[in-house]
């Protein structure tokens, strides 16, 4: 296996030399992506639609069509579902990822198409590999597996030539032989629909084996070390597989599970790193071990635009490519990409931290946070707010969400929270107290609003029970893959559903 690792590593760094170069020219390289989407598409019924061929630079492109979303979209990829192909994309397309991004009961289907698993969702995961066994020459990766915590697909009822899934489930069925072999578990166990059964059979089939990296959503990881803990008796991750060294993360802001992840699994020689792979493409790896950022990746065959959140809510929002940027200003990310989404709407939004290279940080989601009284609170904040929390109170949450309280006659209005902790605060109130001030110093808005408690009174939090999200989750059948607790809502559905389940 030292022999095995030697060649994979040496080979995984020859990616090194393209990453630093793609990177330190990325407007050319969004450029050149762009130039050839266009030049792909110009026969397929959408290019023809908007006369791609006569497309000759990014003005054309604003010009030709608005801003898509999933809704706008639905019809063509339904028809490509069906069977039928040269629709969005050139290429056949067989295959689509399943994603919900929250616990909403609609799902969306987004076509994947050979060139985007080879160009963007292969690459991405060989390259996220290649900058860490650079950064980390102590690295022993390959004399051991890679755990994927991974989703489950089916066959396409419309369709039976065609399949869907998780992306990750996508993924892992099309994987080369290469991948096949550095990774666990098997894929029949990997597959597996029902998710309870699947962490069991994952925790049995794995126990023993050396496993040196896992790559899951952090609050199904936790899950799947208790489960380990229960069959061996150990009480930290390192006592289980003592070669442990990288945890590959994404999916959700990693902040409030930090310290907790440090406990599970010890903090002797493991690092993590932060991926951002969707369904709809892998667009960020963090590409230093101590940096809180990551790199945008502008060859992987996806070309971007972005929405000042300004201009969000407009009828035909302004849209900027990656060279007019402005550091530390929130946006909301537009994808064309090569497997037929076109000036699609992803709904996350991020912040740009360098220009040189272009790094971001996740800063949300366009639907997820709280903005009923002007304070204009995003995950971000909540994030960073829970994070200080628990590091002032020693406490460690398992999941959170929170939402609006409406004013009624003379009350003011508020945040109502549920939190979910692995280890509570010994002073709830002044865990609170730590979370309210810590709002107050990083949003000016909600500081605005808290002043004197002239718009919004102090917060209002509910400790939920071990385990109150997972039951409300399973509840909705919305267990595993990329299936999570919404952390901010603007209206209060999502809280309404879950209080019930919190005693």
């Amino acid at each position: 296996m030292h022999v095995f690792h030697s060649v994979a590593s040496w080979t995984m760094k020859q990616q090194v030399t393209r990453i630093e170069r793609v990177t330190n020219n990325s407007v050319h390289a969004q450029q050149d992506t762009f130039h050839s989407l266009i030049s792909a598409a110009k026969n397929t019924e959408w290019g023809k639609e908007y006369d791609y061929k006569s497309i000759k630079n990014y003005h054309d492109y604003q010009q030709r069509f608005p801003i898509q979303d999933y809704d706008t979209l639905k019809p063509f990829i339904e028809r490509m579902m069906r069977g039928e192909q040269n629709i969005l994309w050139h290429s056949s397309i067989v295959w689509f990822a399943k994603s919900s991004g929250t616990t909403s009961d609609k799902s969306k289907f987004i076509p994947v198409s050979k060139m985007a698993l080879k160009q963007c969702h292969y690459k991405g995961g060989r390259d996220v590999l290649a900058m860490y066994l650079h950064n980390n020459p102590a690295s022993k990766l390959f004399t051991g597996k890679t755990l994927i915590m991974g989703g489950s697909h089916q066959i396409n009822q419309l369709n039976t030539n065609s399949r869907y899934g998780d992306v990750s489930a996508v993924m892992m069925q099309n994987m080369s032989q290469f991948a096949n072999y550095v990774k666990t578990p098997s894929l029949e166990i990997a597959l597996m629909d029902e998710w309870e059964s699947k962490i069991e059979a994952i925790a049995n089939h794995t126990v023993h084996q050396n496993v040196t990296a896992i790559a899951g959503v952090p609050t199904w990881t936790i899950v799947l070390f208790r489960h380990l803990f229960e069959l061996t008796g150990k009480n930290n991750m390192k006592g289980v597989w003592k070669n442990l060294e990288l945890y590959l993360h994404g999916g959700v802001s990693f902040k409030p599970y930090r310290n907790q992840f440090k406990e599970l699994i010890g903090e002797e020689n493991i690092y993590y790193v932060e991926t951002y792979n969707a369904s709809e493409g892998f667009f960020a790896f963090q590409d230093s071990l101590f940096l809180d950022e990551m790199v945008l990746m502008p060859d992987y065959g996806i070309f971007y635009e972005f929405i000042p959140m300004e201009e969000f809510d407009a009828e035909f929002p302004k849209t900027i490519s990656l060279e007019d940027i402005e550091v530390g200003k929130n946006y909301a990310v537009v994808i064309s990409t090569n497997a037929g989404l076109w000036r699609y709407k992803i709904g996350d939004t991020i912040k740009f931290t360098s220009k040189d290279p272009f790094r971001i940080q996740i800063s949300g989601r366009v639907k997820h946070f709280i903005n009923a009284f002007g304070e204009e609170v995003i995950i971000d904040n909540s994030d960073k707010a829970i994070e200080a929390a628990c590091s002032e109170t020693h406490a460690k949450v398992t999941d959170y969400t929170a939402a609006p309280i409406y004013i009624e006659g003379k009350e003011k209005g508020g945040h109502e929270w549920i939190i979910e902790f692995e280890k509570q605060p010994e002073d709830i109130n002044h865990f609170i107290e730590i979370l309210d001030s810590t709002l107050q110093k990083i949003n000016s808005d909600y500081e605005a609003k808290r002043h004197k408690d002239l718009a919004l009174k102090m917060p209002v939090v509910h400790v939920a029970k071990k385990g109150a999200f997972y039951t409300w989750l399973k509840s909705k059948g919305k267990l595993g893959g990329q299936h999570k607790v919404p952390r901010l809502s603007n209206d209060r559905k999502y809280i309404e559903e879950i209080l019930p389940f919190i005693m």
